[in-house]
């Protein structure tokens, strides 16, 4: 008795080398990766920092009459696991955009795309790694390498 045949399942095509553009969306991404996890790496020693920073607004704002601002030490902690956990997805997102650009997946490209738009309001680095990505994202070579 003979196993029952199944169709070939059909085989994406080899991508070939990657364009030289390229480049121009992983680099910002893998260095906004690294920026990122050294942010992470730094949040927990940010209390006090904060802390100190409180003291010098409120001492301001008496002079000029606003109101104090406060904040519990819970309200303190729940602002830095919140930085924690948006920074932590942003690192994750970074990283998982430059894969699926480097395996030359369009959702990759479409994700660096809003990532080098929302990167264009951190000026000035920020705006400068924006153009780049956003002319890398555009080239004819990264569209059609990315066409999976």
């Amino acid at each position: 008795m003979t196993a029952p045949t199944t169709p070939a399942q059909k085989q994406p095509a080899p991508l070939g080398p990657p364009p030289p553009r390229l480049l121009w969306l992983t680099l910002p991404l893998l260095i906004g990766v690294f920026y990122n996890a050294f942010s992470l790496l730094t949040l927990p020693f940010s209390g006090p920092t904060l802390t100190d920073l409180m003291v010098r607004i409120n001492a301001q704002s008496s002079a000029s009459g606003l109101p104090a601002i406060q904040l519990s030490a819970d309200q303190l902690q729940w602002v830095l696991w919140l930085s924690f956990a948006i920074t932590a997805i942003l690192i994750l997102w970074l990283y998982f955009t430059r894969r699926a650009l480097i395996e030359g997946q369009n959702w990759g490209r479409v994700s660096a795309i809003v990532i080098g738009v929302f990167s264009l309001l951190i000026f000035p680095i920020g705006t400068v790694l924006g153009v780049v990505m956003l002319i890398g994202a555009f080239d004819k070579n990264v569209v059609a390498y990315t066409r999976r």
